[in-house]
């Protein structure tokens, strides 16, 4: 499956430093969401930096200014998520839905981190969630993950429906290509699959995932000179690949 794609959105733009306090003190509503903005967003660059302490201290503090900024309940998922406290990410990504029911980029935040625990069905509301949005500006990316998602727990059609759905939207998502590619393989349309993953090349780098799928579809179809083509390239890209020969782990 293709590695699900987020858009982490922090309010604030432009940065702007606030003096370091112990504990946020007594402001109106405006000023307490505007230091969560600016907080949030410093967070966001301390993580950035792999500065995760500082990161978790700024975050921290953008909820204590105002709990309820979803952002912030955001970026603290994905601190969480980044140093493996899969519970407390977890807290934070529905606490963010709860706080921003409606917004396309939290739902679909939500929706690929609960595909990645392998809450995969319980994935799949949210996804059609962040669709629902009128102002979600990337809804073939949500799509798209439910594509993965769908695939990933073996529902191939609606997998296929999906995708297919996200790539009339834009049809140069490589993602949705990709995955198109590999539903094809496993419904058993060699050439389709073929022509997906052709149509995939042709805008995004290749990767191990897309050769070794090159050398599966090719092996399928009996090209045999094609098939060397996708080994030669897993061996020159990553010499540690089964289907170049190489064994697992190595590289």
């Amino acid at each position: 499956m293709t590695q699900l794609q987020r858009r982490i959105v922090t309010a604030l733009m432009a940065l702007l430093l606030l003096p370091a306090c112990s504990s946020a003190p007594e402001k109106s509503e405006s000023e307490n969401r505007k230091a969560a903005e600016t907080n949030t967003a410093l967070g966001r660059q301390y993580m950035d930096r792999g500065q995760y302490e500082i990161s978790l201290e700024k975050l921290k503090r953008a909820v204590s200014y105002d709990r309820t900024y979803a952002p912030a309940h955001t970026m603290l998922g994905v601190l969480y998520e980044t140093i493996g406290e899969t519970e407390s990410a977890e807290k934070e990504y529905r606490l963010a839905v709860e706080y921003d029911p409606t917004d396309g980029d939290v739902n679909n935040n939500l929706g690929a981190f609960l595909c990645g625990i392998n809450k995969r069905k319980e994935a799949d509301q949210y996804f059609l969630a962040a669709v629902e949005d009128p102002f979600y500006s990337t809804p073939e990316i949500a799509l798209s993950n439910a594509g993965s998602c769908a695939m990933a727990r073996g529902d191939l059609d609606k997998a296929e429906e999906y995708l297919r759905e996200s790539l009339r939207i834009d049809a140069r998502l490589a993602g949705s290509l990709l995955s198109m590619s590999e539903v094809s393989y496993r419904q058993g349309s060699f050439l389709r699959a073929r022509a997906f993953l052709q149509r995939y090349e042709a805008v995004a780098p290749t990767t191990r995932e897309s050769l070794d799928l090159g050398v599966r579809i090719e092996t399928e179809l009996g090209d045999e000179k094609a098939v060397e083509k996708y080994k030669k390239e897993l061996r020159d890209q990553f010499p540690g690949s089964v289907q170049a020969g190489g064994t697992a782990g190595q590289g």
